[in-house]
């Protein structure tokens, strides 16, 4: 009899354990059964072409500019093959996201060594099994009036600034469950000579 009790007793606990592990540990607080994927980041070399990377002129023709990145987002179910299929709850909105700046020798205290980090808005509406394409801010105007990268448009600094941007992106499905996704950009800041 005491054996029947201990093997009913795993046999209700072990369901709920499984049920409990299968939360999505992808981001804290989530239980959305969607991933939300970064497939790229893309930025822009001194011509204008499409790069994997970004050269960010922080004065360009006396101007100053904001610097754009394309970003290629993915929405996935965590199941590959949901027993019951996906739906539209499954459709991930991405709404915000953040950009923060690191250095590869240690040196990243925010508005000295690298930028100041920030937040922007999104909206966008990523169906599952398909991508989409967003353009975004990854360099504010500001940030090229503040240090470090004014000192580069003074000519108070030579060279060039190499700097790693993270992407976070923030997102919900249709059922208002949290998702997040993290890319990275590289991206050089110099005083780049102008075309004439």
């Amino acid at each position: 009899m005491k054996n029947m009790k201990k093997v009913l007793s795993i046999s209700v606990v072990l369901p709920v354990f499984l049920i409990l592990s299968a939360c999505n540990p992808i981001e804290d607080d989530s239980r959305s059964g969607s991933l939300l994927i970064v497939e790229s980041i893309r930025g822009q070399d001194q011509e204008g072409n499409a790069a994997d990377y970004l050269q960010s002129d922080v004065l360009k023709n006396d101007t100053v500019v904001a610097d754009i990145a394309t970003a290629t987002l993915r929405a996935e179910t965590l199941d590959p093959n949901p027993f019951l299929g996906t739906s539209q709850y499954n459709d991930i909105i991405v709404n915000r996201y953040t950009v923060s700046y690191s250095r590869v020798d240690g040196k990243n205290t925010p508005g000295v060594d690298v930028p100041l980090p920030f937040e922007g808005s999104l909206s966008a509406l990523i169906k599952v099994g398909s991508t989409t394409s967003i353009s975004l801010v990854v360099v504010r105007e500001v940030a090229k009036l503040e240090p470090p990268l004014v000192r580069l448009a003074d000519g108070r600094a030579e060279g060039v600034l190499q700097v790693v941007a993270r992407i976070d992106f923030y997102g919900q499905d249709l059922a208002q469950r949290k998702v997040k996704a993290t890319g990275y950009l590289t991206i050089y800041f110099s005083n780049y000579v102008d075309a004439s």
